[in-house]
């Protein structure tokens, strides 16, 4: 079956502490819309307890076992209620992912005094002022947890910089005396992009370094993870990393699926960063971007680039694709929403393809009514049904003009009714002429999505696909679309919104 992936959480979820039971609840659900991986946010307690995202990382080994920051549970919910849902995924055979982020920790529980020299936020290899003693927060003791599972504390000594002087009560970036930021790291932005926030990890220190393999394997063994999803590559020494991910997998005995978010906008970024060892995949952020450009852009992008500069394009094996994520979402630092019109042309580029790993976000599956009210991209089930049952065999491409592109799955035997033919335009409707292969000969070909007439096919395997203005169309063999369980409910939410998207895309 194809692989698709889930991003299991979305920013603005409400902070009430079932997030870890709706998606125990949801696994069946799950797996009969053709998921195969849950990517499960961030699960250990962070600086504003039951608040926090998870990215404000306090104790990583907290999963919300302790009483910290104000709360046992964290904003998703306690511990055995996180590994009663790996459970529950596993149960349906869906592999568990687990965010982890090992930057940055914040919410230290006491101060220190350390000789540091402020720096440039916008150049961090320039001093502002001469060495001086500040008082930074750095002693990480979790008093609540009380040495449970490692007494490892950390102080000043595990950390490159902060960016507060309790002292003087001054923001800044401050780094510590003895200490330098990792070369392995994005340098072109802030003459060096290591610092991200609050107190920045010394991953390179041999204590530190062991202290996160001990963590780490803990991690796999205790909560039976399948992988990781790796945060913000951008700051995190690349050889820390591929030191580390071999030493888990080695220590685990697992082969543990990892992906990165390295936010880079070329695919020359990506390759350099995979470099020869291709030891993990990277989110296609250059494709995001194509997709949104293409969704703001009124027609005037040419769709048949919307792959150019994409590492899907350039190393389809370690690319993760997606439309949108929790940092892109409205509101967020990275925001690059793609508009509700272009969305199901956006999820069938990276869904109904064979290249690439495509990763679906919680927010477009099931609506974020915290995040804007934005509702739920109505098309997406069956986009992922179509994936999963029908979208196999050969493909062939006809992105082959500007304003409407489109391509087709040839099928194979071992999923019967399985072929499929897609159009879509951002600008004027069309139609485009494709080959689906000689085996279809004679047969008649529905549109499953976008209300276009049937078609037929001729003795050479070929025939016309049509779309309207600004709309993506999905056909399907005929007797295929009998069988579909979105398909009914999904004609009639096409033709109630088909003129909503089109003034939308206006």
């Amino acid at each position: 079956m194809n692989g698709t992936m889930l991003q299991g959480f979305s920013w603005y979820l409400p902070a009430d502490g079932s997030h870890w039971k709706r998606l125990e609840e949801q696994a069946a659900t799950f797996a009969y819309e053709g998921i195969t991986a849950v990517w499960l946010p961030p699960a250990f307690k962070g600086e504003k307890g039951p608040q926090d995202v998870g990215y404000g990382v306090y104790d990583t080994y907290d999963l919300g076992e302790f009483n910290q920051k104000g709360s046992v549970r964290t904003k998703y919910g306690t511990r055995s209620e996180y590994q009663a849902a790996i459970q529950a995924l596993h149960a349906h055979g869906i592999q568990v992912l687990a965010d982890i982020v090992l930057n940055q920790r914040l919410g230290a529980d006491g101060c220190e005094e350390v000789r540091a020299q402020e720096v440039l936020s916008t150049n961090r290899g320039e001093a502002v002022d001469i060495p001086r003693t500040i008082l930074a927060w750095t002693r990480f003791t979790f008093p609540g947890r009380n040495g449970r599972y490692s007494d490892f504390t950390w102080d000043w000594s595990c950390f490159h910089g902060v960016d507060w002087n309790e002292r003087t009560k001054q923001k800044g970036i401050y780094l510590f005396e003895g200490k330098h930021w990792d070369d392995a790291v994005e340098r072109i932005e802030n003459g060096n992009y290591d610092y991200l926030m609050g107190a920045d990890v010394d991953v390179n220190d041999p204590r530190v370094y062991e202290e996160l393999v001990k963590w780490g394997s803990w991690y796999v063994t205790n909560c039976n993870l399948d992988g990781f999803r790796l945060d913000a590559l951008k700051h995190i020494d690349r050889n820390f990393y591929l030191r580390w991910i071999a030493e888990i997998r080695k220590q685990t005995n697992r082969e543990l699926f990892c992906v990165g978010e390295y936010w880079g906008r070329t695919s020359e970024e990506l390759l350099a960063y995979l470099g020869e060892e291709r030891a993990l995949s990277l989110f296609d952020v250059p494709l995001h971007y194509n997709l949104y450009r293409a969704s703001c852009s009124q027609g005037n992008v040419d769709l048949s680039k919307i792959f150019d500069n994409t590492l899907v394009a350039k190393d389809p094996i370690h690319a993760v694709t997606f439309a949108e994520n929790h940092d892109t979402q409205p509101g967020q630092a990275l925001q690059s929403f793609v508009q509700s019109w272009f969305k199901p042309a956006a999820y069938a580029l990276i869904l109904l393809r064979e290249a690439g790993y495509p990763c679906v976000f919680y927010g477009d599956l099931y609506g974020m009514p915290n995040g804007g009210n934005i509702p739920a991209v109505q098309e997406l089930p069956l986009l992922m049904e179509v994936r999963r049952r029908f979208s196999y065999g050969p493909q062939h491409d006809f992105l082959d003009a500007p304003d409407v592109i489109g391509w087709t799955r040839e099928g194979e035997s071992e999923h019967p009714g399985s072929g499929l033919a897609v159009v879509l335009t951002d600008r004027d409707g069309g139609q485009k002429h494709m080959y689906v292969g000689k085996h279809h000969a004679g047969e008649t070909w529905s549109c499953v999505l976008g209300e276009q007439s049937d078609t037929q096919i001729d003795a050479e395997g070929w025939a016309d696909f049509s779309t309207l203005d600004g709309r993506l169309s999905v056909y399907l063999p005929e007797q295929a679309t009998h069988a579909l369980e979105h398909d009914c409910i999904l004609r009639r939410i096409v033709r109630e919104t088909a003129e909503d998207t089109e003034e939308m895309r206006l």
